[in-house]
């Protein structure tokens, strides 16, 4: 099916059911079907056609999934921006995606004023909560479509190959990557999805609390076939989510491990009621086995977690509650480290760097084919290919799988960092320190952090009687490559290790920080 078509399954099966829920108000699916059809119409009336890419720039705000439904329902391509991202790696991904039409939130006016000058096919500009200067309001844009007909498209087979998503990676020093996301690899996740997350004693509650223009866009967009009402927080808040999974009766939660430990670590935690909920869902980076076993604890046999990269969806694994809940109890203990059993999506496999498949208990490549799995890389065929070779699609992740079927993530292949739930690419990092004229060798690793999971490190080496401060060295990369990408902290070395090839030896670097650790990721 294309993407729209899970969203009016959803809407069709349960119109009067509250679709999204703030602290303004409240919108029903019907509502929020209505509205959808409205954008759609105008996005055609404005001369949008099947495959234009749309963008939106926006905070947690719940007419970024209106858009989303909309453009998507006009056969629009849906082009996520990160409002954490620096605004140079905005500006760039836009251009090469060929944005014609973005909207955003007034919060960013003077950042998508940039962005516009900066990106040669963007046509409109439509600011979502009010009028912005010459660019329109949503809601006077939404007159254009008022009159007009909704524009059914697609055929019966559900145009399986057709983009509906061009979803940026971690990005890195060349052009930023851009995955084909298709109706086939969106629907095979949803699927997935609604047949892990359903549950049957009540009616879903989702509180979405991480940017929906992230992973919570997708997981709110994934539970819309369930009916699923999704409460919409501005951002992440510790004590306002456990407060909330009281208040509303909150069932499904998604939040990356780092925002875990953040609520295992509040004041509050033994003051609410958790007993409504059903999934809480870990993804986007390893959790600590202790503290795994701790949220089980307090929150109950709810927690799951799940596996997968933007090239291959959220759902190569799943790690069910009855696992997870029984190894925190003791049986197989070692399951708390595991991203758990392949799901019927795809196939999963490690493998050696001769594309042989692995047994049991030997570590290798994580490789995975499938529905689940997108076409690539856009307009960049070589990046293609080195992720597709002997067949499989190469998630650059070293693990392997144990005799039950269960995978473990044990250390990466490719040389990124993954920081609070982010992708931090190290060579872009590094091309960031290296701009600074003081520095005359440079090299940057994830090292454990008890909030971040893992924390961004530099590793410096400075010319001859040139000081440079770690304060310094940090503001800089703040200013170009923004909060998420920045190093934490930076460590002064005489002479950056190497390896008998020249190469820089991060294995070494790496062994300093990690020594004594389970696993090379956390």
């Amino acid at each position: 099916m294309r993407a729209i078509d899970y969203f009016d399954k959803g809407a069709e099966a349960f119109p009067e059911r509250i679709a999204i829920l703030v602290s303004s108000g409240s919108y029903t699916y019907r509502e929020m079907q209505a509205v959808s059809r409205r954008i759609s119409a105008a996005l055609r009336a404005a001369g949008l056609r099947n495959e234009e890419r749309v963008a939106i720039y926006s905070p947690n705000d719940p007419r970024v999934l209106f858009c989303m439904v909309g453009l998507l329902r006009a056969g629009c391509v849906w082009v996520p921006i990160n409002f954490r991202n620096a605004l140079d790696a905005n500006a760039e991904y836009m251009k090469y995606a060929g944005v014609s039409l973005l909207f955003y939130h007034s919060s960013f006016a003077a950042q998508a004023r940039e962005l516009q000058s900066r990106t040669p096919t963007l046509r409109h500009m439509i600011c979502i909560d009010a009028r912005d200067g010459e660019n329109p309001s949503l809601e006077t844009f939404l007159e254009q479509g008022s009159a007009a007909r909704e524009e059914d498209w697609g055929g019966a087979c559900g145009d399986s190959e057709k983009l509906m998503g061009l979803v940026p990676t971690g990005g890195t020093t060349g052009p930023a990557k851009g995955v084909m996301v298709t109706n086939l690899a969106w629907g095979s996740m949803i699927e997935m999805a609604t047949h892990y997350w359903r549950i049957d004693d009540r009616d879903p509650v989702c509180l979405s609390t991480a940017p929906l223009s992230h992973a919570a866009g997708t997981v709110a967009f994934a539970l819309f076939p369930l009916g699923a009402t999704n409460v919409v927080m501005p951002g992440f808040d510790a004590g306002e989510v456990l407060r909330n999974i009281e208040r509303h009766r909150v069932t499904h939660l998604f939040l990356p491990p780092t925002a875990l430990y953040s609520l295992l670590a509040h004041p509050e935690l033994g003051r609410h009621d958790y007993s409504s909920l059903r999934r809480f869902l870990l993804a986007a980076a390893p959790v600590s086995p202790d503290k795994l076993k701790r949220a089980v604890e307090v929150f109950g046999p709810c927690m799951c977690q799940c596996y997968g990269q933007t090239e291959a969806p959220m759902l190569l694994t799943w790690l069910d509650t009855k696992t997870l809940a029984a190894a925190a109890a003791g049986d197989h203990p070692e399951r708390l480290s595991s991203c758990g059993k392949a799901t019927s999506a795809v196939r999963l496999a490690a493998m050696d760097d001769d594309g042989q498949i692995l047994p049991a208990g030997q570590r290798g490549e994580i490789v995975a084919r499938g529905t689940l799995v997108t076409p690539g890389y856009y307009q960049m065929p070589e990046a293609t290919a080195e992720i597709r070779t002997f067949g499989w699609h190469h998630t650059g992740d070293v693990g392997y799988r144990d005799a039950d079927g269960f995978f473990y993530i044990v250390d990466r292949k490719k040389d990124m960092i993954i920081t609070g739930g982010f992708n931090v690419y190290c060579a872009e990092v590094e091309a960031c320190v290296m701009e600074l004229p003081q520095v005359r060798d440079c090299a940057v690793v994830g090292v454990p952090d008890p909030k971040w999971g893992e924390a961004v490190k530099a590793i410096v080496a400075l010319r001859e009687a040139q000081p440079l401060s770690e304060e310094a060295l940090i503001a800089h990369c703040k200013a170009r490559l923004g909060g998420v990408k920045a190093p934490k902290s930076a460590e002064f070395w005489p002479e950056i290790p190497r390896t008998g090839a020249g190469k820089t030896d991060k294995k070494k670097i790496r062994e300093r920080y990690w020594a004594g650790k389970e696993r090379s990721v956390h």
